[in-house]
């Protein structure tokens, strides 16, 4: 039997299908959009030639930026609705840091965006040194006239590996931003990457613990991948960087899902990369294989989401 209540079927995880459809009460889909914006990372601001896994933003499922936002929104929901045709849609702002534009700009952008036919919500990928207080009132707004998400990548809580990847910012100054933003009442997603250089299985789990204590409303675990064109690859090739195993990430992700809050919404668990740029590990492209590992091996020791968060 299975003891975690925030599913319909064996899931042992709080699965973003599972909220969708308890909030929404039909499917919903990503509608992936690029809105033609840079990063502080890649311009000189903060840093130049953006954290070291990074190809390009990112965004390898988006239109190209030429189209306007209507018209990748157009595209998005055509491509949904030919397999799902009563399905809606978030625009899923992904490529490269989607706030950092003059706020005029933001919400010409964002407006435009929720305006669509079958879009119901946003979702907004950034960095927490690209959200200004003029932003975050804008954001509240905002989150009282759609489901508004905003995803922060935060990847590790230690910052030797974040010089290490070029983050180009301390973990002090994420957690100023995430309390802005849960302060503003605005839903939070954050990103953490499993396998950077240098991170032991116990630093990856502290991760995971500190991010649980924070009691996000959403999580994405995603597998470092090795991409052509990265400084990543060549550290991958100067054997710097060794990738993990697949029995490795599924035993550390079953242990971090243990310490994160049942409430909290696994909105990724794995990742999915260009199959073209890939270089290792090869078996991360096996999608389907991951996720039934994962839940054989939650299965297999009874484990579930949440099983070690002491509840106040």
């Amino acid at each position: 039997m299975n003891p975690f209540i925030y599913s319909y079927d064996n899931k042992r995880y709080h699965t973003l299908s599972f909220y969708n459809k308890k909030k929404f009460g039909h499917k919903v889909f990503k509608s992936v959009i690029d809105g033609g914006f840079t990063c502080p990372n890649l311009d000189g601001t903060k840093g130049m030639g953006g954290c070291i896994f990074c190809d390009n933003g990112s965004g390898y499922f988006t239109h190209s930026p030429i189209l306007d936002v209507e018209k990748q929104i157009e595209l998005e929901i055509k491509r949904i609705q030919s397999k799902y045709p009563d399905a809606r849609a978030i625009a899923y702002f992904q490529s490269h840091t989607n706030t950092y534009a003059p706020i005029e700009k933001l919400k010409v952008i964002y407006e435009t965006a929720i305006s669509q036919p079958y879009i119901i919500g946003l979702s907004i990928g950034t960095r927490p040194d690209c959200i200004s207080d003029e932003l975050l009132v804008y954001l509240q707004d905002l989150s009282r006239r759609t489901a508004l998400t905003v995803e922060l990548g935060l990847q590790t809580v230690h910052d030797d590996t974040a010089r290490i990847i070029n983050r180009c910012y301390e973990y002090k100054e994420f957690l100023v931003t995430y309390s802005k933003l849960k302060s503003h009442g605005i839903r939070v997603c954050i990103h953490i990457i499993n396998g950077l250089p240098n991170e032991t299985f116990e630093m990856m789990f502290e991760t995971a613990q500190q991010v649980g204590k924070l009691k996000p409303d959403g999580l994405k675990i995603q597998l470092l991948h090795i991409i052509k064109g990265t400084e990543m690859e060549k550290m991958y090739y100067n054997g710097e960087v060794e990738p993990m195993s697949k029995e490795d990430y599924v035993n550390l992700v079953v242990k971090q899902l243990e310490y994160i809050p049942a409430e909290t919404v696994i909105e990724r668990i794995t990742g999915d990369g260009a199959k073209s740029k890939l270089i290792a590990p090869l078996w991360s492209m096996d999608k389907i294989s991951v996720l039934g590992e994962i839940d054989k091996r939650q299965a297999g020791l009874n484990s579930w989401q949440g099983k070690h968060v002491i509840q106040e």
